[in-house]
């Protein structure tokens, strides 16, 4: 679903808009629907402006819900959606431990 041109009307709060959908990040279920008004109609833009599913559980747990979401805001069904850009989870490491790791391999 990439056709911005088309109009999906303005954002009109709703009274579950202080959901928390994102648990990891505390990301709202009107902070998801607002990015949506705003423009970002893909998961991967909403996943890179608001975090959704870039915290500890990695989406675990809201991928369905912000999927949902998004899909309501736009009017399709969710499966029209395409998925997030997914990408394995980085940890910082020491140079020390990579050093060792090459120790004797000469």
């Amino acid at each position: 679903m990439n056709d911005r041109s088309r109009d999906i009307g303005e954002f009109i709060p709703a009274p579950d808009d202080d959901m928390i959908v994102c648990r990891c990040e505390e990301i709202t279920k009107g902070e998801i629907r607002r990015a949506v008004h705003d423009g970002m109609f893909t998961l991967t833009e909403i996943r890179r402006y608001l975090r959704t599913g870039m915290g500890l559980c990695q989406g675990q747990t809201c991928t369905k819900l912000v999927k949902g979401i998004v899909a309501r805001e736009l009017g399709v069904r969710p499966d029209e959606l395409e998925p997030a850009t997914g990408r394995a989870p980085m940890r910082p490491i020491e140079m020390r431990i990579l050093a060792k790791d090459g120790e004797g391999t000469k």
